[in-house]
């Protein structure tokens, strides 16, 4: 079985870690050469076809999480984001978490939700005729997509939902849709133009939009680990961290940056991937509100041992197939790197790591504290770019710290005195 812990993996080269990686994911020479010299992973022509008034490309780091245990299978998981300790916050927090037999993951359906916005109805009578019609609302939809056909899937119910505003009433008719390994905007979009004509007929309605919800109530995912005690700090460290959690679950300022924090693990994920991170957000801080509070994402408690436990749920819709997943040689290379199998396991991978980057999070707020591993982590950058060897950098981050000075040119200067 493959071992995603790797000793001191961020003290390797550049060329270390990428033999590492390249080992761990049977990566081929030209995926290899992909990694060492693209800047960004796509040139201009390429990005000129994706967006509208292109002028050129936008980097951001790619990194490496290691120490991953997901439902007893081990992964490197790459993750693209521009803030420092965030990896190494996150490869840390599933280090401790493989104590205990690392993250398990429950994931459940692939639906998604289209809805047809119908007006000018009488309510009651509009959604008999709907209910009547479901399977020839259903057949024209599936028509859609044959590939989701052979595979048994595509849409598999049509619901209603009467919306009141303080001017209308208006009918929202919902296609229930198994999108399988995609993320499932492009065919839940189709799906719902094509029955538009059928639908204002059954009705005799005006509709008016006719789009996906990227709320995916049908697309949950949940993630749990354990966290030894004694790596944690002790009792008096976990009980801190239940007391900053409960802080989070009923004060909204600051879930919402509890809640930040998870989403820092999560979408760094979804970037290297090629997901809609936005889309992903959306859904989460939706999901944070369901109560009608809005509250943390996570749920924190001990177990008889006095370990911490951590639970994320939440809704999350990923895809393998379609999209930038299949377009961009970073995103195909990153997907590969974590060996994924189906849209289900990589979501799972998703909130492991969001997770994952919580606990590190509420573990350094209530020790050290937040900001001395963060500038540490930055003070390390900066001396790497002002050129510091290997074996000199612990010398002078500590000397920048101790001086409150963290910044490339003070590196530059330590660096001359050596």
């Amino acid at each position: 079985m493959k071992d995603s812990s790797i000793p001191n993996f961020f003290e390797k080269s550049r060329k270390d870690r990428l033999n590492i990686v390249k080992d761990f994911a049977d990566l081929s020479k030209e995926e290899l050469e992909i990694l060492e010299n693209s800047c960004g992973g796509i040139s201009f022509d390429n990005a000129d076809k994706m967006i509208e008034n292109a002028i050129g490309t936008f980097s951001l780091p790619l990194g490496i999480a290691t120490n991953f245990r997901i439902n007893d299978k081990d992964y490197l998981v790459p993750m693209v984001i521009e803030e420092p300790s965030v990896i190494a916050a996150a490869s840390k927090a599933a280090k401790i978490a493989k104590i205990k037999g690392g993250f398990k993951v429950d994931t459940g359906e692939s639906y998604g939700i289209g809805q047809i916005q119908v007006l000018n109805v009488d309510i009651k009578s509009a959604v008999k005729n709907i209910n009547e019609s479901s399977k020839k609302i259903l057949d024209l939809a599936n028509s859609q997509s044959t590939t989701l056909q052979k595979m048994g899937k595509g849409a598999k119910e049509v619901s209603c939902r009467e919306v009141k505003t303080d001017s209308i009433s208006m009918l929202i008719v919902e296609l229930l849709i198994d999108v399988g390994d995609a993320m499932g905007a492009n065919v839940t979009n189709s799906m719902c133009e094509a029955v538009v004509p059928l639908i204002e007929k059954l009705t005799g309605g005006k509709v008016l939009l006719r789009i996906l919800s990227n709320y995916y109530t049908r697309r949950m995912v949940k993630a749990t680990a354990v966290f030894d005690k004694e790596r944690v700090g002790g009792d008096e460290t976990v009980d801190n961290i239940l007391l900053a959690y409960q802080f989070a679950a009923n004060d909204v300022y600051r879930a919402v940056t509890h809640n930040k924090g998870i989403m820092n693990g999560i979408i760094a994920v979804a970037n290297a991937t090629g997901q809609d991170n936005r889309a992903i957000e959306a859904a989460a801080n939706a999901y944070a509100a369901h109560s009608g509070k809005y509250r943390s994402l996570t749920e924190w408690s001990k177990d008889e041992q006095g370990n911490l436990v951590g639970k994320l749920e939440l809704p999350l819709s990923v895809g393998i197939v379609g999209g930038i997943t299949q377009v961009h040689p970073i995103a195909k290379i990153c997907t590969k790197i974590l060996g994924v199998s189906s849209a289900n396991e990589l979501a799972g991978i998703l909130t492991a790591t969001g997770l994952a980057q919580n606990f590190s999070a509420l573990h350094a707020l209530v020790t050290e504290g937040i900001q001395k591993g963060h500038m540490g982590l930055h003070a390390r950058n900066l001396a790497a770019a002002a050129g510091v060897k290997p074996h000199q950098i612990d010398e002078i981050v500590k000397k920048m710290i101790h001086e409150n000075n963290i910044s490339l040119v003070r590196a530059k200067e330590l660096l001359n005195e050596i």
